[in-house]
């Protein structure tokens, strides 16, 4: 599990985007506590120590502890939107956290022991379907990542999700299918798969070439 990230933040006195512009010029990010059963909770942070905290890699997995007008919230990082320029955060999203809540969150899989597989070890690619698991957590044991073992799989072999051993109190948000997350491939295999893809975009080309040569010579007859 992620250790909890702390966040000092300000509470925000004024709404709109007057006073969201003036706060960024200040190097402050404009952001929002919701949830919870209570009224949304408007406030400001430090664009430094956010972007320090999103260079970590696993802040939207985190929890964080908001530090607001002398109280500690509880809350877990929804959505930030950033500048489509220059990437900076313009503003956030922080769900609070009541005790024993379960939350919706994408976790990130980790392959183990590729060194063990007899199909990587022959040359064998692994084909990762899905980066991320669907998983629905306790607010208070939300795992940074899930280990998954690949010892002993040979060329051919894929990885269900009914393998995975999930930690306690996480389960999956897909209930109705054992879905794939990983194949080992041969390496010819995955190149035919992306030479068969190169064709078709090749036939989808002349196809189109074809068309535009027709309709060519149609004006052309026509002027004439």
């Amino acid at each position: 599990m992620s250790d909890a990230l702390n966040l000092p933040a300000e509470l925000r006195e004024r709404a709109g985007k007057g006073a969201s512009r003036a706060l960024r010029r200040e190097g402050r990010v404009p952001a929002v506590i919701y949830g919870g059963k209570e009224e949304p909770t408007p406030i400001h942070v430090e664009e430094k120590l956010l972007v320090q905290q999103l260079g970590t890699g696993h802040f939207m997995n985190s929890i964080v502890m908001i530090e607001a007008d002398g109280k500690k919230i509880r809350t877990l990082p929804k959505d930030v939107a950033l500048h489509p320029v220059s990437d900076r955060p313009v503003h956030v999203d922080f769900l609070r956290l009541a005790k024993g809540s379960k939350i919706e969150v994408n976790v990130p899989v980790v392959f183990i022991n590729e060194e063990a597989s007899p199909g990587l070890k022959k040359g064998g690619v692994l084909n990762v379907v899905r980066h991320e698991l669907e998983l629905v957590c306790d607010g208070e044991k939300i795992p940074s990542e899930i280990e998954i073992d690949v010892t002993g799989l040979e060329v051919g072999d894929s990885i269900h999700f009914s393998a995975v051993t999930l930690p306690e109190g996480s389960e999956s948000q897909i209930t109705d299918r054992d879905f794939t997350i990983a194949t080992v491939v041969a390496p010819s295999a995955l190149k035919r798969a992306e030479g068969a893809a190169g064709e078709e975009e090749g036939e989808e080309g002349e196809t189109e070439e074809g068309a535009e040569e027709a309709a060519s010579e149609e004006q052309e007859e026509g002027g004439e």
